[in-house]
């Protein structure tokens, strides 16, 4: 008898039946749940923004002013490093809740006014700057989460006129401190805050130093 050989079709489907090692798929592993940690982010920096302000207001009502003999009497001896500690000090001094007429007037009448000038100028600047970045760096992230159309249009609008809203919330009747945390928060640029700071303190440094000074001659 003659045996009948399958036909290749017949073959083929049963190699395609028939089982064979294949390669090795890996079970997919569980998915890790995204951390929290990033959405927190914000407003942990929101709070230490608070806590910094809570601590300069505090040291702000504690710490005893030097009056202008005992300034005086310390800037007469200072060299150049005695005039950058004055700078670094009237600047930090500037991103607490000191007012900055008051601070001016001293600088005036304890300095003279070429000199109060430059270094009212160059704090103002400084201390300005410097709450504008706390601001920005700690604060602006949760006020751009918190911020509905209303501000959020207010904000576009303060940000396209920087310089000029800088400049006269500077000279507004508003807290200088108050004025450079605002502006961290808000989405001015860094050129235009710098310009309109600069632009800002000016006239006010040049009134009330000119004021110190000019008691200081009456007497």
């Amino acid at each position: 008898f003659l045996l009948a050989r399958p036909p290749p079709e017949a073959a083929r489907s049963v190699e395609r039946v028939r089982p064979g090692p294949g390669p090795h798929q890996p079970e997919p592993g569980p998915t890790e749940p995204s951390s929290p940690a990033s959405g927190r982010g914000p407003w942990l920096r929101l709070a230490v923004l608070a806590l910094l302000l809570v601590a300069a207001t505090v040291v702000a009502l504690t710490v005893e002013r030097p009056g202008v003999p005992a300034l005086r009497g310390w800037l007469d001896d200072a060299g150049p490093l005695g005039w950058t500690a004055v700078v670094l000090g009237v600047s930090g001094a500037l991103m607490a809740p000191v007012p900055r007429t008051a601070l001016s007037v001293l600088l005036g009448a304890a300095a003279g006014f070429p000199a109060g000038l430059a270094v009212a100028v160059v704090a103002g600047w400084l201390g300005g700057m410097g709450g504008f970045a706390l601001g920005r760096h700690l604060g602006r992230d949760a006020v751009a989460r918190l911020a509905g159309r209303r501000l959020a249009r207010a904000d576009r609008l303060f940000r396209n006129r920087g310089v000029l809203a800088v400049a006269l919330a500077r000279v507004s009747p508003v807290p200088f401190w108050i004025v450079s945390y605002a502006a961290g928060l808000s989405s001015v640029r860094w050129l235009p805050a710098t310009l309109g700071t600069v632009v800002g303190v000016v006239p006010g440094a040049l009134l009330y130093v000119a004021i110190g000074a000019s008691v200081v001659s009456w007497f």
